[in-house]
């Protein structure tokens, strides 16, 4: 088993950036829904998606008679409109946070060279691994991400499961989603890529 060495604080604390962006995406979300929950009391429907509401909320509340909507509930809904733009704020000055650890870290940007690999990732990756050379090859450092998938293999008769997922959720995530949109264009490309 492969442990990674003790984080220093400024790897605690970059990764402490990035729980605290994770966590506010999570609250945006659930306003959001909240805020579409709410309008769908009221019979209004709002189509999915932060751009969306954030642009036609308050064209919605202005166009809404009062027959529609009390003078109350568009009182909320500006309140929540606000919480929303706030939210927003706050995700942008952790998104400017990632983006100076990427351009101060060498070894960030050489890992954002690769193709799905960007700031979120590179920073997530360096922070949480810290040196990779401990691992003796990229299955290992894989392996303890849980991006490898499970055994089951008995009598020389090899079966592999789905991946393990035992390592760290939020950095195997961003690093599937980049591995997703990567994937996504290889059609287009002219050079070939192995996948296997």
């Amino acid at each position: 088993m492969r442990f990674v060495p003790v984080k220093s604080p400024q790897q605690q604390a970059e990764l402490g950036v990035h729980r605290m962006r994770r966590r506010l995406m999570a609250e945006r979300t659930s306003l959001l829904n909240q805020i579409r929950g709410l309008l769908g009391e009221f019979g209004l429907v709002l189509p999915q998606g932060a751009t969306q509401v954030r642009s036609k909320l308050p064209a919605l509340l202005d166009e809404v008679g009062s027959e529609a909507l009390p003078a109350l509930a568009v009182e909320l809904f500006r309140d929540l409109y606000d919480e929303l733009i706030e939210l927003e704020q706050r995700i942008d000055a952790c998104d400017r946070r990632i983006e100076r650890l990427y351009r101060a870290n060498p070894l960030c940007q050489r890992l954002g060279q690769q193709e799905g690999v960007g700031e979120l990732t590179a920073t997530a990756f360096v922070a949480t691994v810290a040196h990779a050379a401990q691992f003796k090859n990229g299955r290992q450092c894989a392996a303890w991400l849980g991006l490898v998938p499970k055994q089951d293999s008995t009598g020389g008769k090899t079966r592999l499961l789905g991946i393990s997922k035992r390592g760290d959720p939020y950095l195997r995530t961003l690093l599937v989603h980049g591995a997703r949109s990567a994937m996504r264009l290889t059609p287009k490309r002219t050079i070939q890529r192995s996948v296997g």
